[in-house]
């Protein structure tokens, strides 16, 4: 039986689903979303309907903020889709370089390697992203 979200749910879920659209992550979670839709819907709408979706700063300071905490935090996993988004919304790679360092030199170099490694592999894997898209060829991410 599906569930039909209510007006109280849908307003947050459809906030957050256009916030991940300006990230351009609108696929993000969908491994969430086959296992449990109520679970996916939560997720989007708290975290980018209420969360990421409230005045007062702009998307673009949301995602140094939160490049700079999972950073610090050196997280194995979930970082490479905030390098995506940082970059769909015009923090440059000098930038996000920047924002390495500055949290590297307060939570040690373990975290900056950590980051390097992270957003390195981004990188190759955008560059492979854009030669399969010249060549035609589909492209699947192993990071994301």
């Amino acid at each position: 039986m599906k569930r039909r979200k209510s007006r109280a749910t849908k307003a947050p879920f459809e906030r957050g689903m256009r916030v991940l659209r300006k990230m351009g992550r609108q696929n993000l979670m969908l491994n969430q979303k086959a296992l449990s839709p109520e679970m996916y819907e939560m997720s989007v709408g708290h975290l980018f309907g209420d969360v990421w979706g409230r005045p007062g700063l702009s998307l673009r300071d949301r995602q140094l903020v939160t490049l700079a905490a999972n950073i610090a935090m050196a997280r194995p996993t979930g970082n490479h889709s905030h390098y995506l988004s940082a970059m769909r919304l015009g923090i440059t790679k000098r930038q996000i370089i920047e924002v390495m360092i500055q949290v590297g030199h307060y939570t040690g170099w373990p975290t900056l390697s950590n980051a390097v490694r992270q957003f390195t592999d981004i990188l190759e894997e955008e560059r492979e992203r854009k030669n399969a898209r010249r060549e035609g060829k589909q492209f699947r991410s192993r990071l994301l």
